[in-house]
């Protein structure tokens, strides 16, 4: 069953493009109509695109992997940083840091800056300090809050990117494709959706589109997040089990071999007895 209809991606507002003369020759496939000199999108396509890209970003979320979002423009941050926060995934809805993928080393390095400065507020480190310190390290906390917060848990390089605009974001998609990570987003007329894996063709300056999309996303992923819970509670099942059986085989094969040794007692005993030398009687002499 597809996870949005025709209807439901009109009301969203996702049909809507760009004007004729800033189109891409490359939406063509994806352009139903022009009206008032606007290209409309063809919804149909959509509903296939998006459920294409929900079953995939649903299996790497399923994986244990984390897909990084990327929208810094004015439309798109606050709803973006909204809705995946809760799914522990990271996300950039501020400039994106040059070599933020093709220079991952750096960008840990200052990540875990910013836990260092987080250790010295509860180490004391900040009571041996002078005041004009504790400012310096408070603003250079509050910058790099504001770059890298989200990615704190981010310890390796993300499975995937999803992108609002990739014209905007066409730093982050020569980046992710140079070190040959998947690429999903919402691409609108503007636009060469030949650049990314997964082209989500749909309007991506209204914000009800981009909420809309990126909710089916969420969903999409939070599926997989579920689902890779209940392969972690039954494979941990599946192990218990092995376990008691191994020991219950365990058990059983100790009183097996105790019953062998204690008849083997037995049996060593009886023949004992049987094998017991009489006692010679001497002859009395007369």
């Amino acid at each position: 069953m597809p996870r949005t209809t025709f209807n439901e991606l009109l009301e969203a507002g996702a049909h809507f493009g760009h004007l004729k003369r800033k189109w891409n020759p490359a939406m063509a496939p994806y352009i139903y109509a022009e009206k008032n000199g606007i290209h409309i999108i063809d919804l149909n396509k959509t509903v296939a695109k998006v459920d294409e890209a929900a079953d995939a970003l649903k299996q790497i979320a399923r994986s244990g992997k984390k897909i990084l979002f990327v929208a810094t423009k004015k439309q798109a941050k606050d709803i973006v940083a909204e809705r995946i926060k809760p799914l522990n995934m990271p996300y950039v809805t501020e400039r994106w840091p040059g070599g933020m993928l093709t220079n991952f080393a750096t960008i840990r390095k200052s990540i875990r800056r910013m836990a260092q400065l987080d250790k010295m507020q509860t180490d004391g480190t900040y009571e041996n300090i002078s005041k004009k310190e504790r400012l310096q390290f408070s603003r250079e906390r509050a910058k790099l809050e504001t770059q890298f917060g989200s990615m704190a848990e981010l310890s390796r390089l993300p499975a995937a990117l999803f992108i609002v605009d990739i014209t905007k974001e066409h730093i982050a998609v020569k980046e992710a494709k140079r070190l040959n990570i998947p690429t999903f987003a919402i691409v609108d007329t503007n636009s060469n959706p030949n650049e990314v894996d997964y082209a989500i063709p749909a309007n991506d300056d209204a914000s009800t589109s981009i909420a809309y999309i990126t909710d089916l996303m969420s969903i999409a992923i939070k599926e997989g997040l579920a689902e890779r819970k209940m392969d972690k509670e039954a494979q941990a099942a599946e192990e218990k089990e092995t376990k008691e059986d191994s020991k219950h085989e365990a058990e059983e094969l100790v009183a097996g071999l105790n019953i062998k040794g204690a008849s083997n007692e037995e049996e060593s005993g009886d023949k004992g007895a049987a094998r017991k030398p009489r006692k010679r009687v001497s002859a009395v002499k007369k």
